[in-house]
């Protein structure tokens, strides 16, 4: 992905630096000037670093949610909006690549690491749990967010309170979370059922095919507050969910360099704005992440 960029970007400075070297009918400076601009920004960089790359190339593929409120939701027309969101169109203004030259992938839980092995995408944000696992096939620059898996019941549910009360129960959750996993590991006397994404649990929360969808607090918290008449979010988190950026596993001057936009913007106030932006309404302000520098 990265490359193609690059190699595109390439040839449209060459071109650019053609015409310029030609002038134009009017006399003109505005190819040359573009050329100039393109070229000082890749500069700011690294020479061969992926910065560099997409500095030049003017846009980014990012991955990230497109069926959960607050984080990453894609309205029916539009682009996605949230939290995660945010941070990725801040990720990008620090490329000097403007919002509207992002492309948003739709990335669920089961494609966050096979899109950025094969380059679908440059980055993933996408509620996207840091841990070792995921640590031996992509990188992660982070956390920017600290959650929680938490359950979720219809509002009129007076059996479950906490992940004690899951014994045969049906719980929702999706295939290749950490959420799904944590369930299949310390509570065996429950019933997973897997989908793809977790608003493909809503409806069988409904019907009464399953009793609970767990997943991260955040989450389950913008699905109450579309539907608070239906749903409500019991006892409290059970476990530390650290969200990460996800990028490719050898690339550790991306992840650095992302590491220092991310330290920038919890000091500068970027961060604690875009969390009111999407999610200050709903949920209380939380506390500054410690970045994760850790060696692969």
């Amino acid at each position: 992905m990265i490359r193609r960029k690059a190699a595109v970007a390439a040839l449209g400075v060459a071109a650019a630096a053609m015409l310029a070297a030609c002038g134009s009918d009017d006399g003109s400076e505005t190819d040359d000037s573009m050329a100039g601009d393109d070229a000082m920004a890749a500069g700011d960089f690294p020479e061969g670093s992926t910065m560099a790359a997409l500095a030049e190339a003017g846009s980014i593929t990012i991955g990230t949610k497109f069926d959960q409120p607050l984080f990453g939701l894609k309205p029916p027309s539009g682009d996605p909006v949230g939290f995660d969101v945010s941070i990725g169109k801040i990720i990008a203004s620090e490329l000097g690549i403007d919002e509207d030259s992002i492309e948003w992938v739709e990335t669920v839980s089961a494609n966050r690491e096979p899109f950025i092995e094969d380059g679908s995408v440059d980055i993933v944000v996408a509620t996207y749990t840091i841990n070792d696992d995921r640590k031996e096939l992509v990188s992660f620059a982070g956390p920017y967010y600290n959650a929680g898996q938490a359950l979720m019941v219809m509002v009129d549910n007076e059996d479950i309170a906490s992940p004690d009360d899951l014994a045969g129960k049906k719980v929702c959750s999706v295939e290749g979370s950490t959420p799904a996993a944590n369930i299949e590991e310390n509570y065996p006397d429950a019933e997973l059922s897997l989908f793809a994404a977790y608003g493909d649990c809503l409806d069988p929360l409904r019907n009464g095919q399953v009793d609970v969808v767990t997943t991260d607090n955040v989450i389950l918290a913008g699905y109450v507050d579309q539907y608070p008449d239906e749903f409500k979010v019991v006892g409290e988190p059970f476990t530390e969910e650290p969200y990460g950026i996800g990028l490719a596993h050898d690339d550790t001057e991306f992840r650095m360099w992302i590491n220092d936009v991310l330290e920038e913007i919890f000091e500068d106030g970027r961060w604690l704005e875009a969390w009111n932006e999407n999610v200050g309404d709903i949920l209380p302000e939380p506390e500054v992440p410690t970045v994760d520098r850790y060696e692969n």
